[in-house]
């Protein structure tokens, strides 16, 4: 089997060591360990009766219900099949520009989205520091060029701050903005800019809710941008793109206020004992996140940290050979529970 450009991959890990896809601990995804949540269960049960029936086309009350929930008009947002699906009809629109720049180290399949339709890249190295989450960019204003951005920032964790991002509406023509973990922030900490999109025809905020909600089996994401661009997508996408369980499932847990609550309470503390776990061990160093994965550099090749970690403990880490930028000394793993956290640093400890 092909080593996996992405995480979650399970079924390659236990190919690799023999054993069942349910035997491994898969630290490689960046799922909520808690979910899925049983509102989602439960208007996934509901729902069975209605899989005779195509959905409906518009997803009248889903784009409704997603509108209330963000407090903009249903023109504005366009249900996907997944983040993914959207990204590949933003990246056709990039295409289009003159120079599509984007944030390196980034995530593996805007580079799939853009070099499908020939769009022109240009890498732009974004340097994290610890204490300093800006960007710099070079100055094109005048010039018909787009941009993606993932904030809070995928592999790095860090969240970019609105006032950094905000220059980049004037400079560029086409800013797409991916906001898949935004929700792991707390919402007074939160930077997004969904609140400027109807002041900016140029701005698409890419959103998903399978990572919070732990539903990426389900393939739900959305899109909030000028209805012009949105009608423009749906003309070009096969019709039907959301299943009708995904659809309940969207419009159940968004009003699941008491998973949000059960999800920031593990995160930060689960977080916290990762961290200051992973910074006791010689040969690791963690980089701080805002969300639920942590970057970390290693002394040893990740790969062949992976290798050991599936072979020993039946772990599976994200190796990061799919960010060129960083080389095989950085892997990248999700924040888990508690105990599955002890498990990881426990078999790190008897390696390094």
């Amino acid at each position: 089997m092909t080593r996996p450009v992405h995480g979650g991959n399970v079924d390659w890990a236990a190919h690799q060591v023999g054993c069942p896809a349910s035997s491994i601990l898969d630290f490689s995804a960046s799922i909520n360990p808690l979910g899925p949540p049983q509102s989602a269960l439960k208007a996934i049960q509901g729902a069975l009766s209605t899989l005779h029936q195509y959905p409906d086309p518009n997803y009248i009350q889903l784009r409704q219900t997603l509108a209330q929930w963000h407090q903009l008009p249903p023109e504005w947002i366009l249900p996907g099949n997944g983040a993914a699906e959207l990204l590949t009809w933003a990246g056709r629109q990039l295409a289009q520009t003159t120079t599509t720049y984007l944030l390196t180290p980034g995530f593996r399949d805007y580079w799939r989205a853009l070099q499908g339709f020939g769009a022109n890249i240009h890498r732009v190295a974004y340097h994290w520091s610890e204490d300093d989450p800006r960007l710099t960019l070079p100055d094109l204003q005048g010039k018909n060029h787009g941009i993606v951005i993932n904030n809070p920032h995928n592999p790095t964790g860090k969240l970019l701050l609105r006032d950094t991002l905000l220059p980049l509406l004037e400079q560029f023509a086409f800013v797409v903005v991916d906001e898949a973990f935004m929700d792991f922030v707390p919402p007074d900490e939160q930077q997004s800019l969904i609140p400027l999109v109807s002041q900016y025809p140029n701005l698409v905020i890419l959103r998903s809710l399978t990572k919070f909600y732990s539903l990426p089996g389900l393939r739900f994401g959305y899109a909030i941008a000028h209805p012009e661009r949105l009608q423009q997508w749906q003309a070009w996408r096969d019709p039907w793109s959301v299943n009708c369980l995904a659809a309940a499932a969207t419009m159940a847990v968004i009003h699941d206020t008491q998973f949000e609550q059960q999800t920031r309470d593990w995160l930060v503390p689960a977080r916290t004992q990762l961290v200051e776990g992973l910074s006791l061990i010689p040969g690791l160093t963690p980089i701080r996140s805002t969300v639920n994965f942590l970057l970390v550099k290693t002394t040893i090749p990740s790969s062949q940290v992976q290798t050991r970690l599936l072979h020993q403990s039946r772990i599976l880490i994200r190796d990061c050979l799919s960010f060129p930028e960083l080389g095989d000394r950085y892997f990248r793993i999700a924040v888990r529970t508690p105990p599955d956290n002890q498990q990881l640093l426990q078999a790190l400890a008897d390696i390094f």
